[in-house]
């Protein structure tokens, strides 16, 4: 069987496990980086022990720094960047893109003083139909899917086309694909969603309990629906994978780079202290200050997300945070989820 081509931007945790999920489908993968050591590793070891261990990835991968090879006749194009840095990358790729190349980004995140979803940078970057565009997200730890532990996901896009193309390209015998329609509600959930787990990770690490992470979730997703409803997404994709299943996983998981930010914050650690310890990107600290503008701009109450704001930009104690939230006026549950 001819193996189809695929292009994988960047070669991230993420980026990397779903290389290999599109190798597994019989796809030839280009993964792109722009670190040469990192290339020769993948192509020689098929290993990114910086992001993953000591997994081993798949022969049909073979990395790359060179744009215009790793795009050349590719059919489908993942972008996996992070949030800040997808614009450039994007505009970099943007010369070697086919007009009928089908394009997917899998970043959880908005842009940085735009607020833009990635889509929408998408879009303006690389002059494609936004037909063509499909965004791929749900509950799902690249840690777990590199050993190909059974994950579920779904893909969004405003055509059903590209969004069966994009299922057919990545679904396999464990790593299973829903369509979507609602790519705003998509985007938006796997956005709030890091905010929400570094809460959880700030009050598992106060020792605060079951009863409180139960609390912060359920608020966190009210927050989550009110944002994206307010924003022009159906409501329904937050009870879905893209919602409350990838809320879940983001909030209880030992993989979750959010949530152990969140723990490191209640250790007492400054923000600069938690980022250089990580070494990695943690989504949820940018998307906190978008999302709070955000919840401005379409006259949406976000509590949590007000007060993580606080712990992390104005050197608030995560203790006086958590009491700020307790001691909110009283309301209506179903009301306040509405929105009303």
């Amino acid at each position: 069987m001819t193996k189809r081509k695929a292009a994988v931007l960047v070669a991230g945790s993420w980026g990397t496990a779903l290389a290999a999920v599109l190798a597994d489908n019989n796809y030839e993968v280009a993964l792109w980086s722009r670190n040469g050591s990192q290339v020769d590793e993948i192509n020689t070891h098929h290993t990114n022990s910086r992001f993953l261990n000591e997994a081993v990835l798949p022969d049909a991968i073979k990395a790359v720094t060179d744009m215009k090879q790793a795009l050349s006749g590719a059919e489908l194009v993942l972008f996996a960047a992070p949030s800040a840095a997808m614009r450039e990358v994007a505009k970099q790729a943007a010369p070697y893109i086919e007009p009928n190349t089908w394009v997917v980004h899998a970043t959880k995140g908005f842009e940085s003083v735009t607020f833009k979803r990635m889509t929408t940078v998408l879009a303006e970057e690389l002059g494609i139909s936004i037909n063509r565009l499909v965004v791929l997200s749900g509950p799902s730890h690249a840690e777990e899917v590199v050993r190909k532990l059974p994950t579920t996901v779904v893909v969004a896009s405003s055509s059903i086309e590209a969004a069966e193309q994009v299922q057919d390209a990545f679904i396999t015998n464990y790593f299973r694909v829903y369509t979507n329609k609602d790519v705003v509600g998509v985007e938006v959930a796997g956005a709030i969603k890091n905010i929400i787990a570094l809460g959880a990770g700030l009050t598992d690490g106060l020792g605060f309990g079951d009863n409180a992470k139960a609390a912060l979730l359920t608020r966190g997703l009210a927050e989550i629906s009110r944002l994206g409803a307010a924003m022009g997404a159906n409501p329904l994709t937050f009870a879905g994978l893209a919602g409350v299943g990838d809320l879940v996983v983001t909030c209880t998981s030992k993989h979750s780079r959010n949530w152990r930010a969140g723990a490191m914050l209640a250790e007492g650690l400054s923000l600069d202290e938690v980022l250089a310890r990580m070494g990695m990107v943690v989504e949820g600290v940018r998307t906190t200050s978008a999302a709070r503008e955000l919840s401005r701009q379409f006259g949406v109450e976000m509590p949590i997300t007000e007060q993580l704001f606080e712990v992390l930009f104005q050197n608030k104690q995560p203790r006086s945070a958590v009491e700020s939230l307790m001691g909110r006026g009283r309301t209506h549950e179903t009301e306040e989820i509405a929105g009303i």
